[in-house]
């Protein structure tokens, strides 16, 4: 099945129209990473596992711009090797990866239990675009590894998944397995929370 495109706007008027309202709107209007962190926003969706202090840059030779507590939720904008650059209750900055756990609660990242999780097959794993197995498919057999999804015109596209037989999947909000991942053992006919059309990449087991 094909992806379905929006079409062009037909109208000119309305076109210009539109240009003109976003222009007066102002700086306003543009995502502002200084607002309010929202799970469902753009920004990733994490904590601080400590007390961190933001730098103006990725690395500790950076100026101090501000402090977050420990076990607050910020929100991530993008990373560059160990650091990452966030917004927080504390301001905006940058801070070292090591300090972040990304998942629906606070925890550091070795907390959880292990689990014994299936792996190895017989089996597959396969993605929908639709709700309830419907739409594109894209099937995968265990030891498949998709570290970026938008090579393929499939980043943030995926609503369900199935699991069949002896294998596990591991899928992840951003590409590279960075930011929040989470273990799928069982089907998902309706995918929920971080994961709902944000899979970006991942690996069957």
């Amino acid at each position: 099945m094909r992806f379905l495109r929006p079409s062009f706007l037909r109208r000119p008027r309305a076109v210009l129209l539109a240009l003109l309202l976003a222009a007066f709107a102002g700086p306003a209007a543009a995502t502002d990473p200084t607002s309010a962190i929202d799970p469902r926003s753009i920004a990733t969706p994490a904590w601080t596992n400590v007390d961190v202090v933001l730098r103006e840059g990725p690395g500790n030779v950076y100026d101090v711009t501000g402090e977050v507590a420990g076990e607050s939720r910020v929100g991530v904008w993008r990373c560059h090797y160990r650091w990452c650059r966030i917004t927080g209750p504390g301001g905006q900055g940058w801070v070292s990866i090591d300090y972040l756990s990304f998942g629906q609660l606070p925890g550091g990242p070795f907390s959880g239990p292990k689990l014994d999780y299936p792996a190895g097959g017989p089996g597959q794993v396969c993605f929908y675009t639709g709700r309830n197995f419907s739409g594109r498919e894209v099937c995968s057999k265990s030891g498949t590894v998709v570290r970026d999804l938008v090579l393929y015109d499939l980043d943030d596209s995926f609503a369900s998944i199935a699991v069949e037989g002896n294998v596990s999947v591991m899928v992840c909000r951003d590409f590279d397995f960075s930011s929040y991942c989470k273990r799928i053992v069982e089907s998902q006919p309706s995918l929920k929370g971080f994961l709902d059309h944000a899979i970006s990449s991942y690996r069957v087991y």
